[in-house]
């Protein structure tokens, strides 16, 4: 495969492939350039789809640009959205970028020659209201700005649309400026604001920017982009369990984009489901905790699912003799989100308990597997939870809670 053709692979647009394949031959590194507004501490792997591709641009010799947007994340940008986002402080941003840049180096290539790491508070926290009315302001419309598709929306429907969003994708086009990006990657919903960066380039006499966009990594509910606030994403900081586990739960009709967008490897669609998840959430592992990782996490998988086992190493959590509401208890000590993830859970059957089942409801201990439905606040249970969410569960002798196909805890009384 040629290097154009595996730059350009998976990519939505190109503007504009001659212009890439010309930039190529002249045979010096390529400063391309993608953002990132730390908005939340966290990466995931929606933003490895573009990480990824800026790997394939340093092996084949080209410099990376990733620039943190400390600034631009206290505006935040309104890409896709149908209000306005509530801003940041400063003090928040600088706490989610602290980790930006380790979580990305476990992707990208750390090599002072392939990378350079910058902040756009360096250059858009300085300019003055001069500069910017005359480098940005004379050189875009309200009219070029109005057309973005989501601010059409808003308007149509009648909701607050802020001057300081409008002016995001102009802050944006001058980071490219202050670059001097030859390229520039971003998501598919992210065209408006790259096309900015190439205009004000060309305005200013620049040689304008080469805009490759990639499609919207679908989170793990199979339905919208994976997001943090949506709680359907698996994090590059999350262990490998976790890791392994998340992405055993992808619906099936997922599996040909994440190989695509997150793997070398092709998926092969008239494999077993079940073994296309497994070689995969073993990828995903590999390419974040490494390869011996990844065959430690096949390896349990195989013990606790394939031979009906629970798991060699349980974590274990330590809860207060008494009473809970069960979403609370797993909101509290189990990692589960919000309330809302635990009755969607319970609702889903994605609960167990194994073990004792204790004395207080008349039970000595149940075999494995039995279901047991909610009738009284009283009930101990094995198997997987049914019924109404708001009932308590008592502790005696400390339980394992499954969660999901993923995750087990051992709870131990205090």
């Amino acid at each position: 495969m040629n290097p154009v053709d595996i730059l350009c692979r998976n990519a939505v647009d190109v503007i504009d492939r001659t212009e890439l394949e010309s930039r190529l031959k002249e045979g010096r590194p390529l400063r391309v350039k993608a953002g990132f507004d730390p908005s939340a501490p966290d990466i995931h792997l929606g933003h490895t789809v573009l990480l990824r591709k800026l790997r394939e641009f340093q092996d084949l010799g080209h410099k990376v640009v990733l620039l943190i947007g400390d600034f631009t994340a206290t505006i935040g940008d309104p890409t896709g959205l149908t209000k306005t986002r509530p801003a940041l402080t400063q003090k928040e941003v600088e706490t989610n970028a602290k980790t930006y840049q380790s979580q990305a180096f476990k992707i990208l290539d750390k090599d002072p020659k392939k990378i350079e790491v910058v902040h756009n508070s360096d250059w858009l926290g300085k300019m003055m209201l001069k500069d910017f009315l005359e480098t940005l302001g004379t050189r875009f419309t309200v009219q070029q700005v109005l057309e973005r598709n989501d601010f059409e929306k808003r308007m149509a429907e009648n909701q607050p649309l802020s001057i300081r969003e409008e002016l995001y994708p102009l802050l944006q086009a001058q980071d490219s400026v202050a670059v001097k990006a030859d390229v520039e990657l971003g998501g598919t919903d992210q065209k408006f604001n790259l096309l900015a960066g190439r205009d004000l380039q060309r305005s200013l006499g620049l040689r304008p920017q080469i805009v490759m966009t990639f499609p919207l990594l679908v989170g793990l509910d199979g339905k919208q982009k994976m997001s943090k606030s949506l709680g359907n994403y698996i994090a590059v900081n999350d262990c490998p369990k976790d890791v392994f586990g998340k992405a055993m739960s992808i619906p099936d009709t997922l599996m040909a984009s994440y190989y695509s967008l997150l793997t070398a490897e092709k998926y092969d669609p008239s494999s077993h489901p079940r073994d296309a998840k497994v070689k995969l959430a073993k990828l995903l592992v590999e390419s974040l905790h490494g390869k011996k990782e990844a065959d430690a996490q096949a390896e349990e998988f195989k013990t606790v699912f394939s031979n009906k086992m629970t798991p060699t190493k349980i974590d274990v959590i330590e809860v207060p003799k008494g009473k809970y509401w069960i979403v609370d208890f797993l909101r509290l000590y189990c990692g589960v989100q919000s309330g809302n993830e635990a009755r969607r859970l319970i609702e889903q059957k994605a609960i167990s308990f194994i073990g004792e089942a204790g004395a207080q409801a008349g039970y000595d201990s149940l075999e494995e597997g039995t279901h047991v439905q909610f009738t009284s606040k009283l009930v101990i249970f094995d198997g997987p939870v049914q019924g109404d969410a708001s009932f308590e569960v008592p502790f005696t002798d400390g339980p394992i809670v499954r969660i999901g196909k993923k995750k087990y805890l051992k709870v131990i009384p205090s």
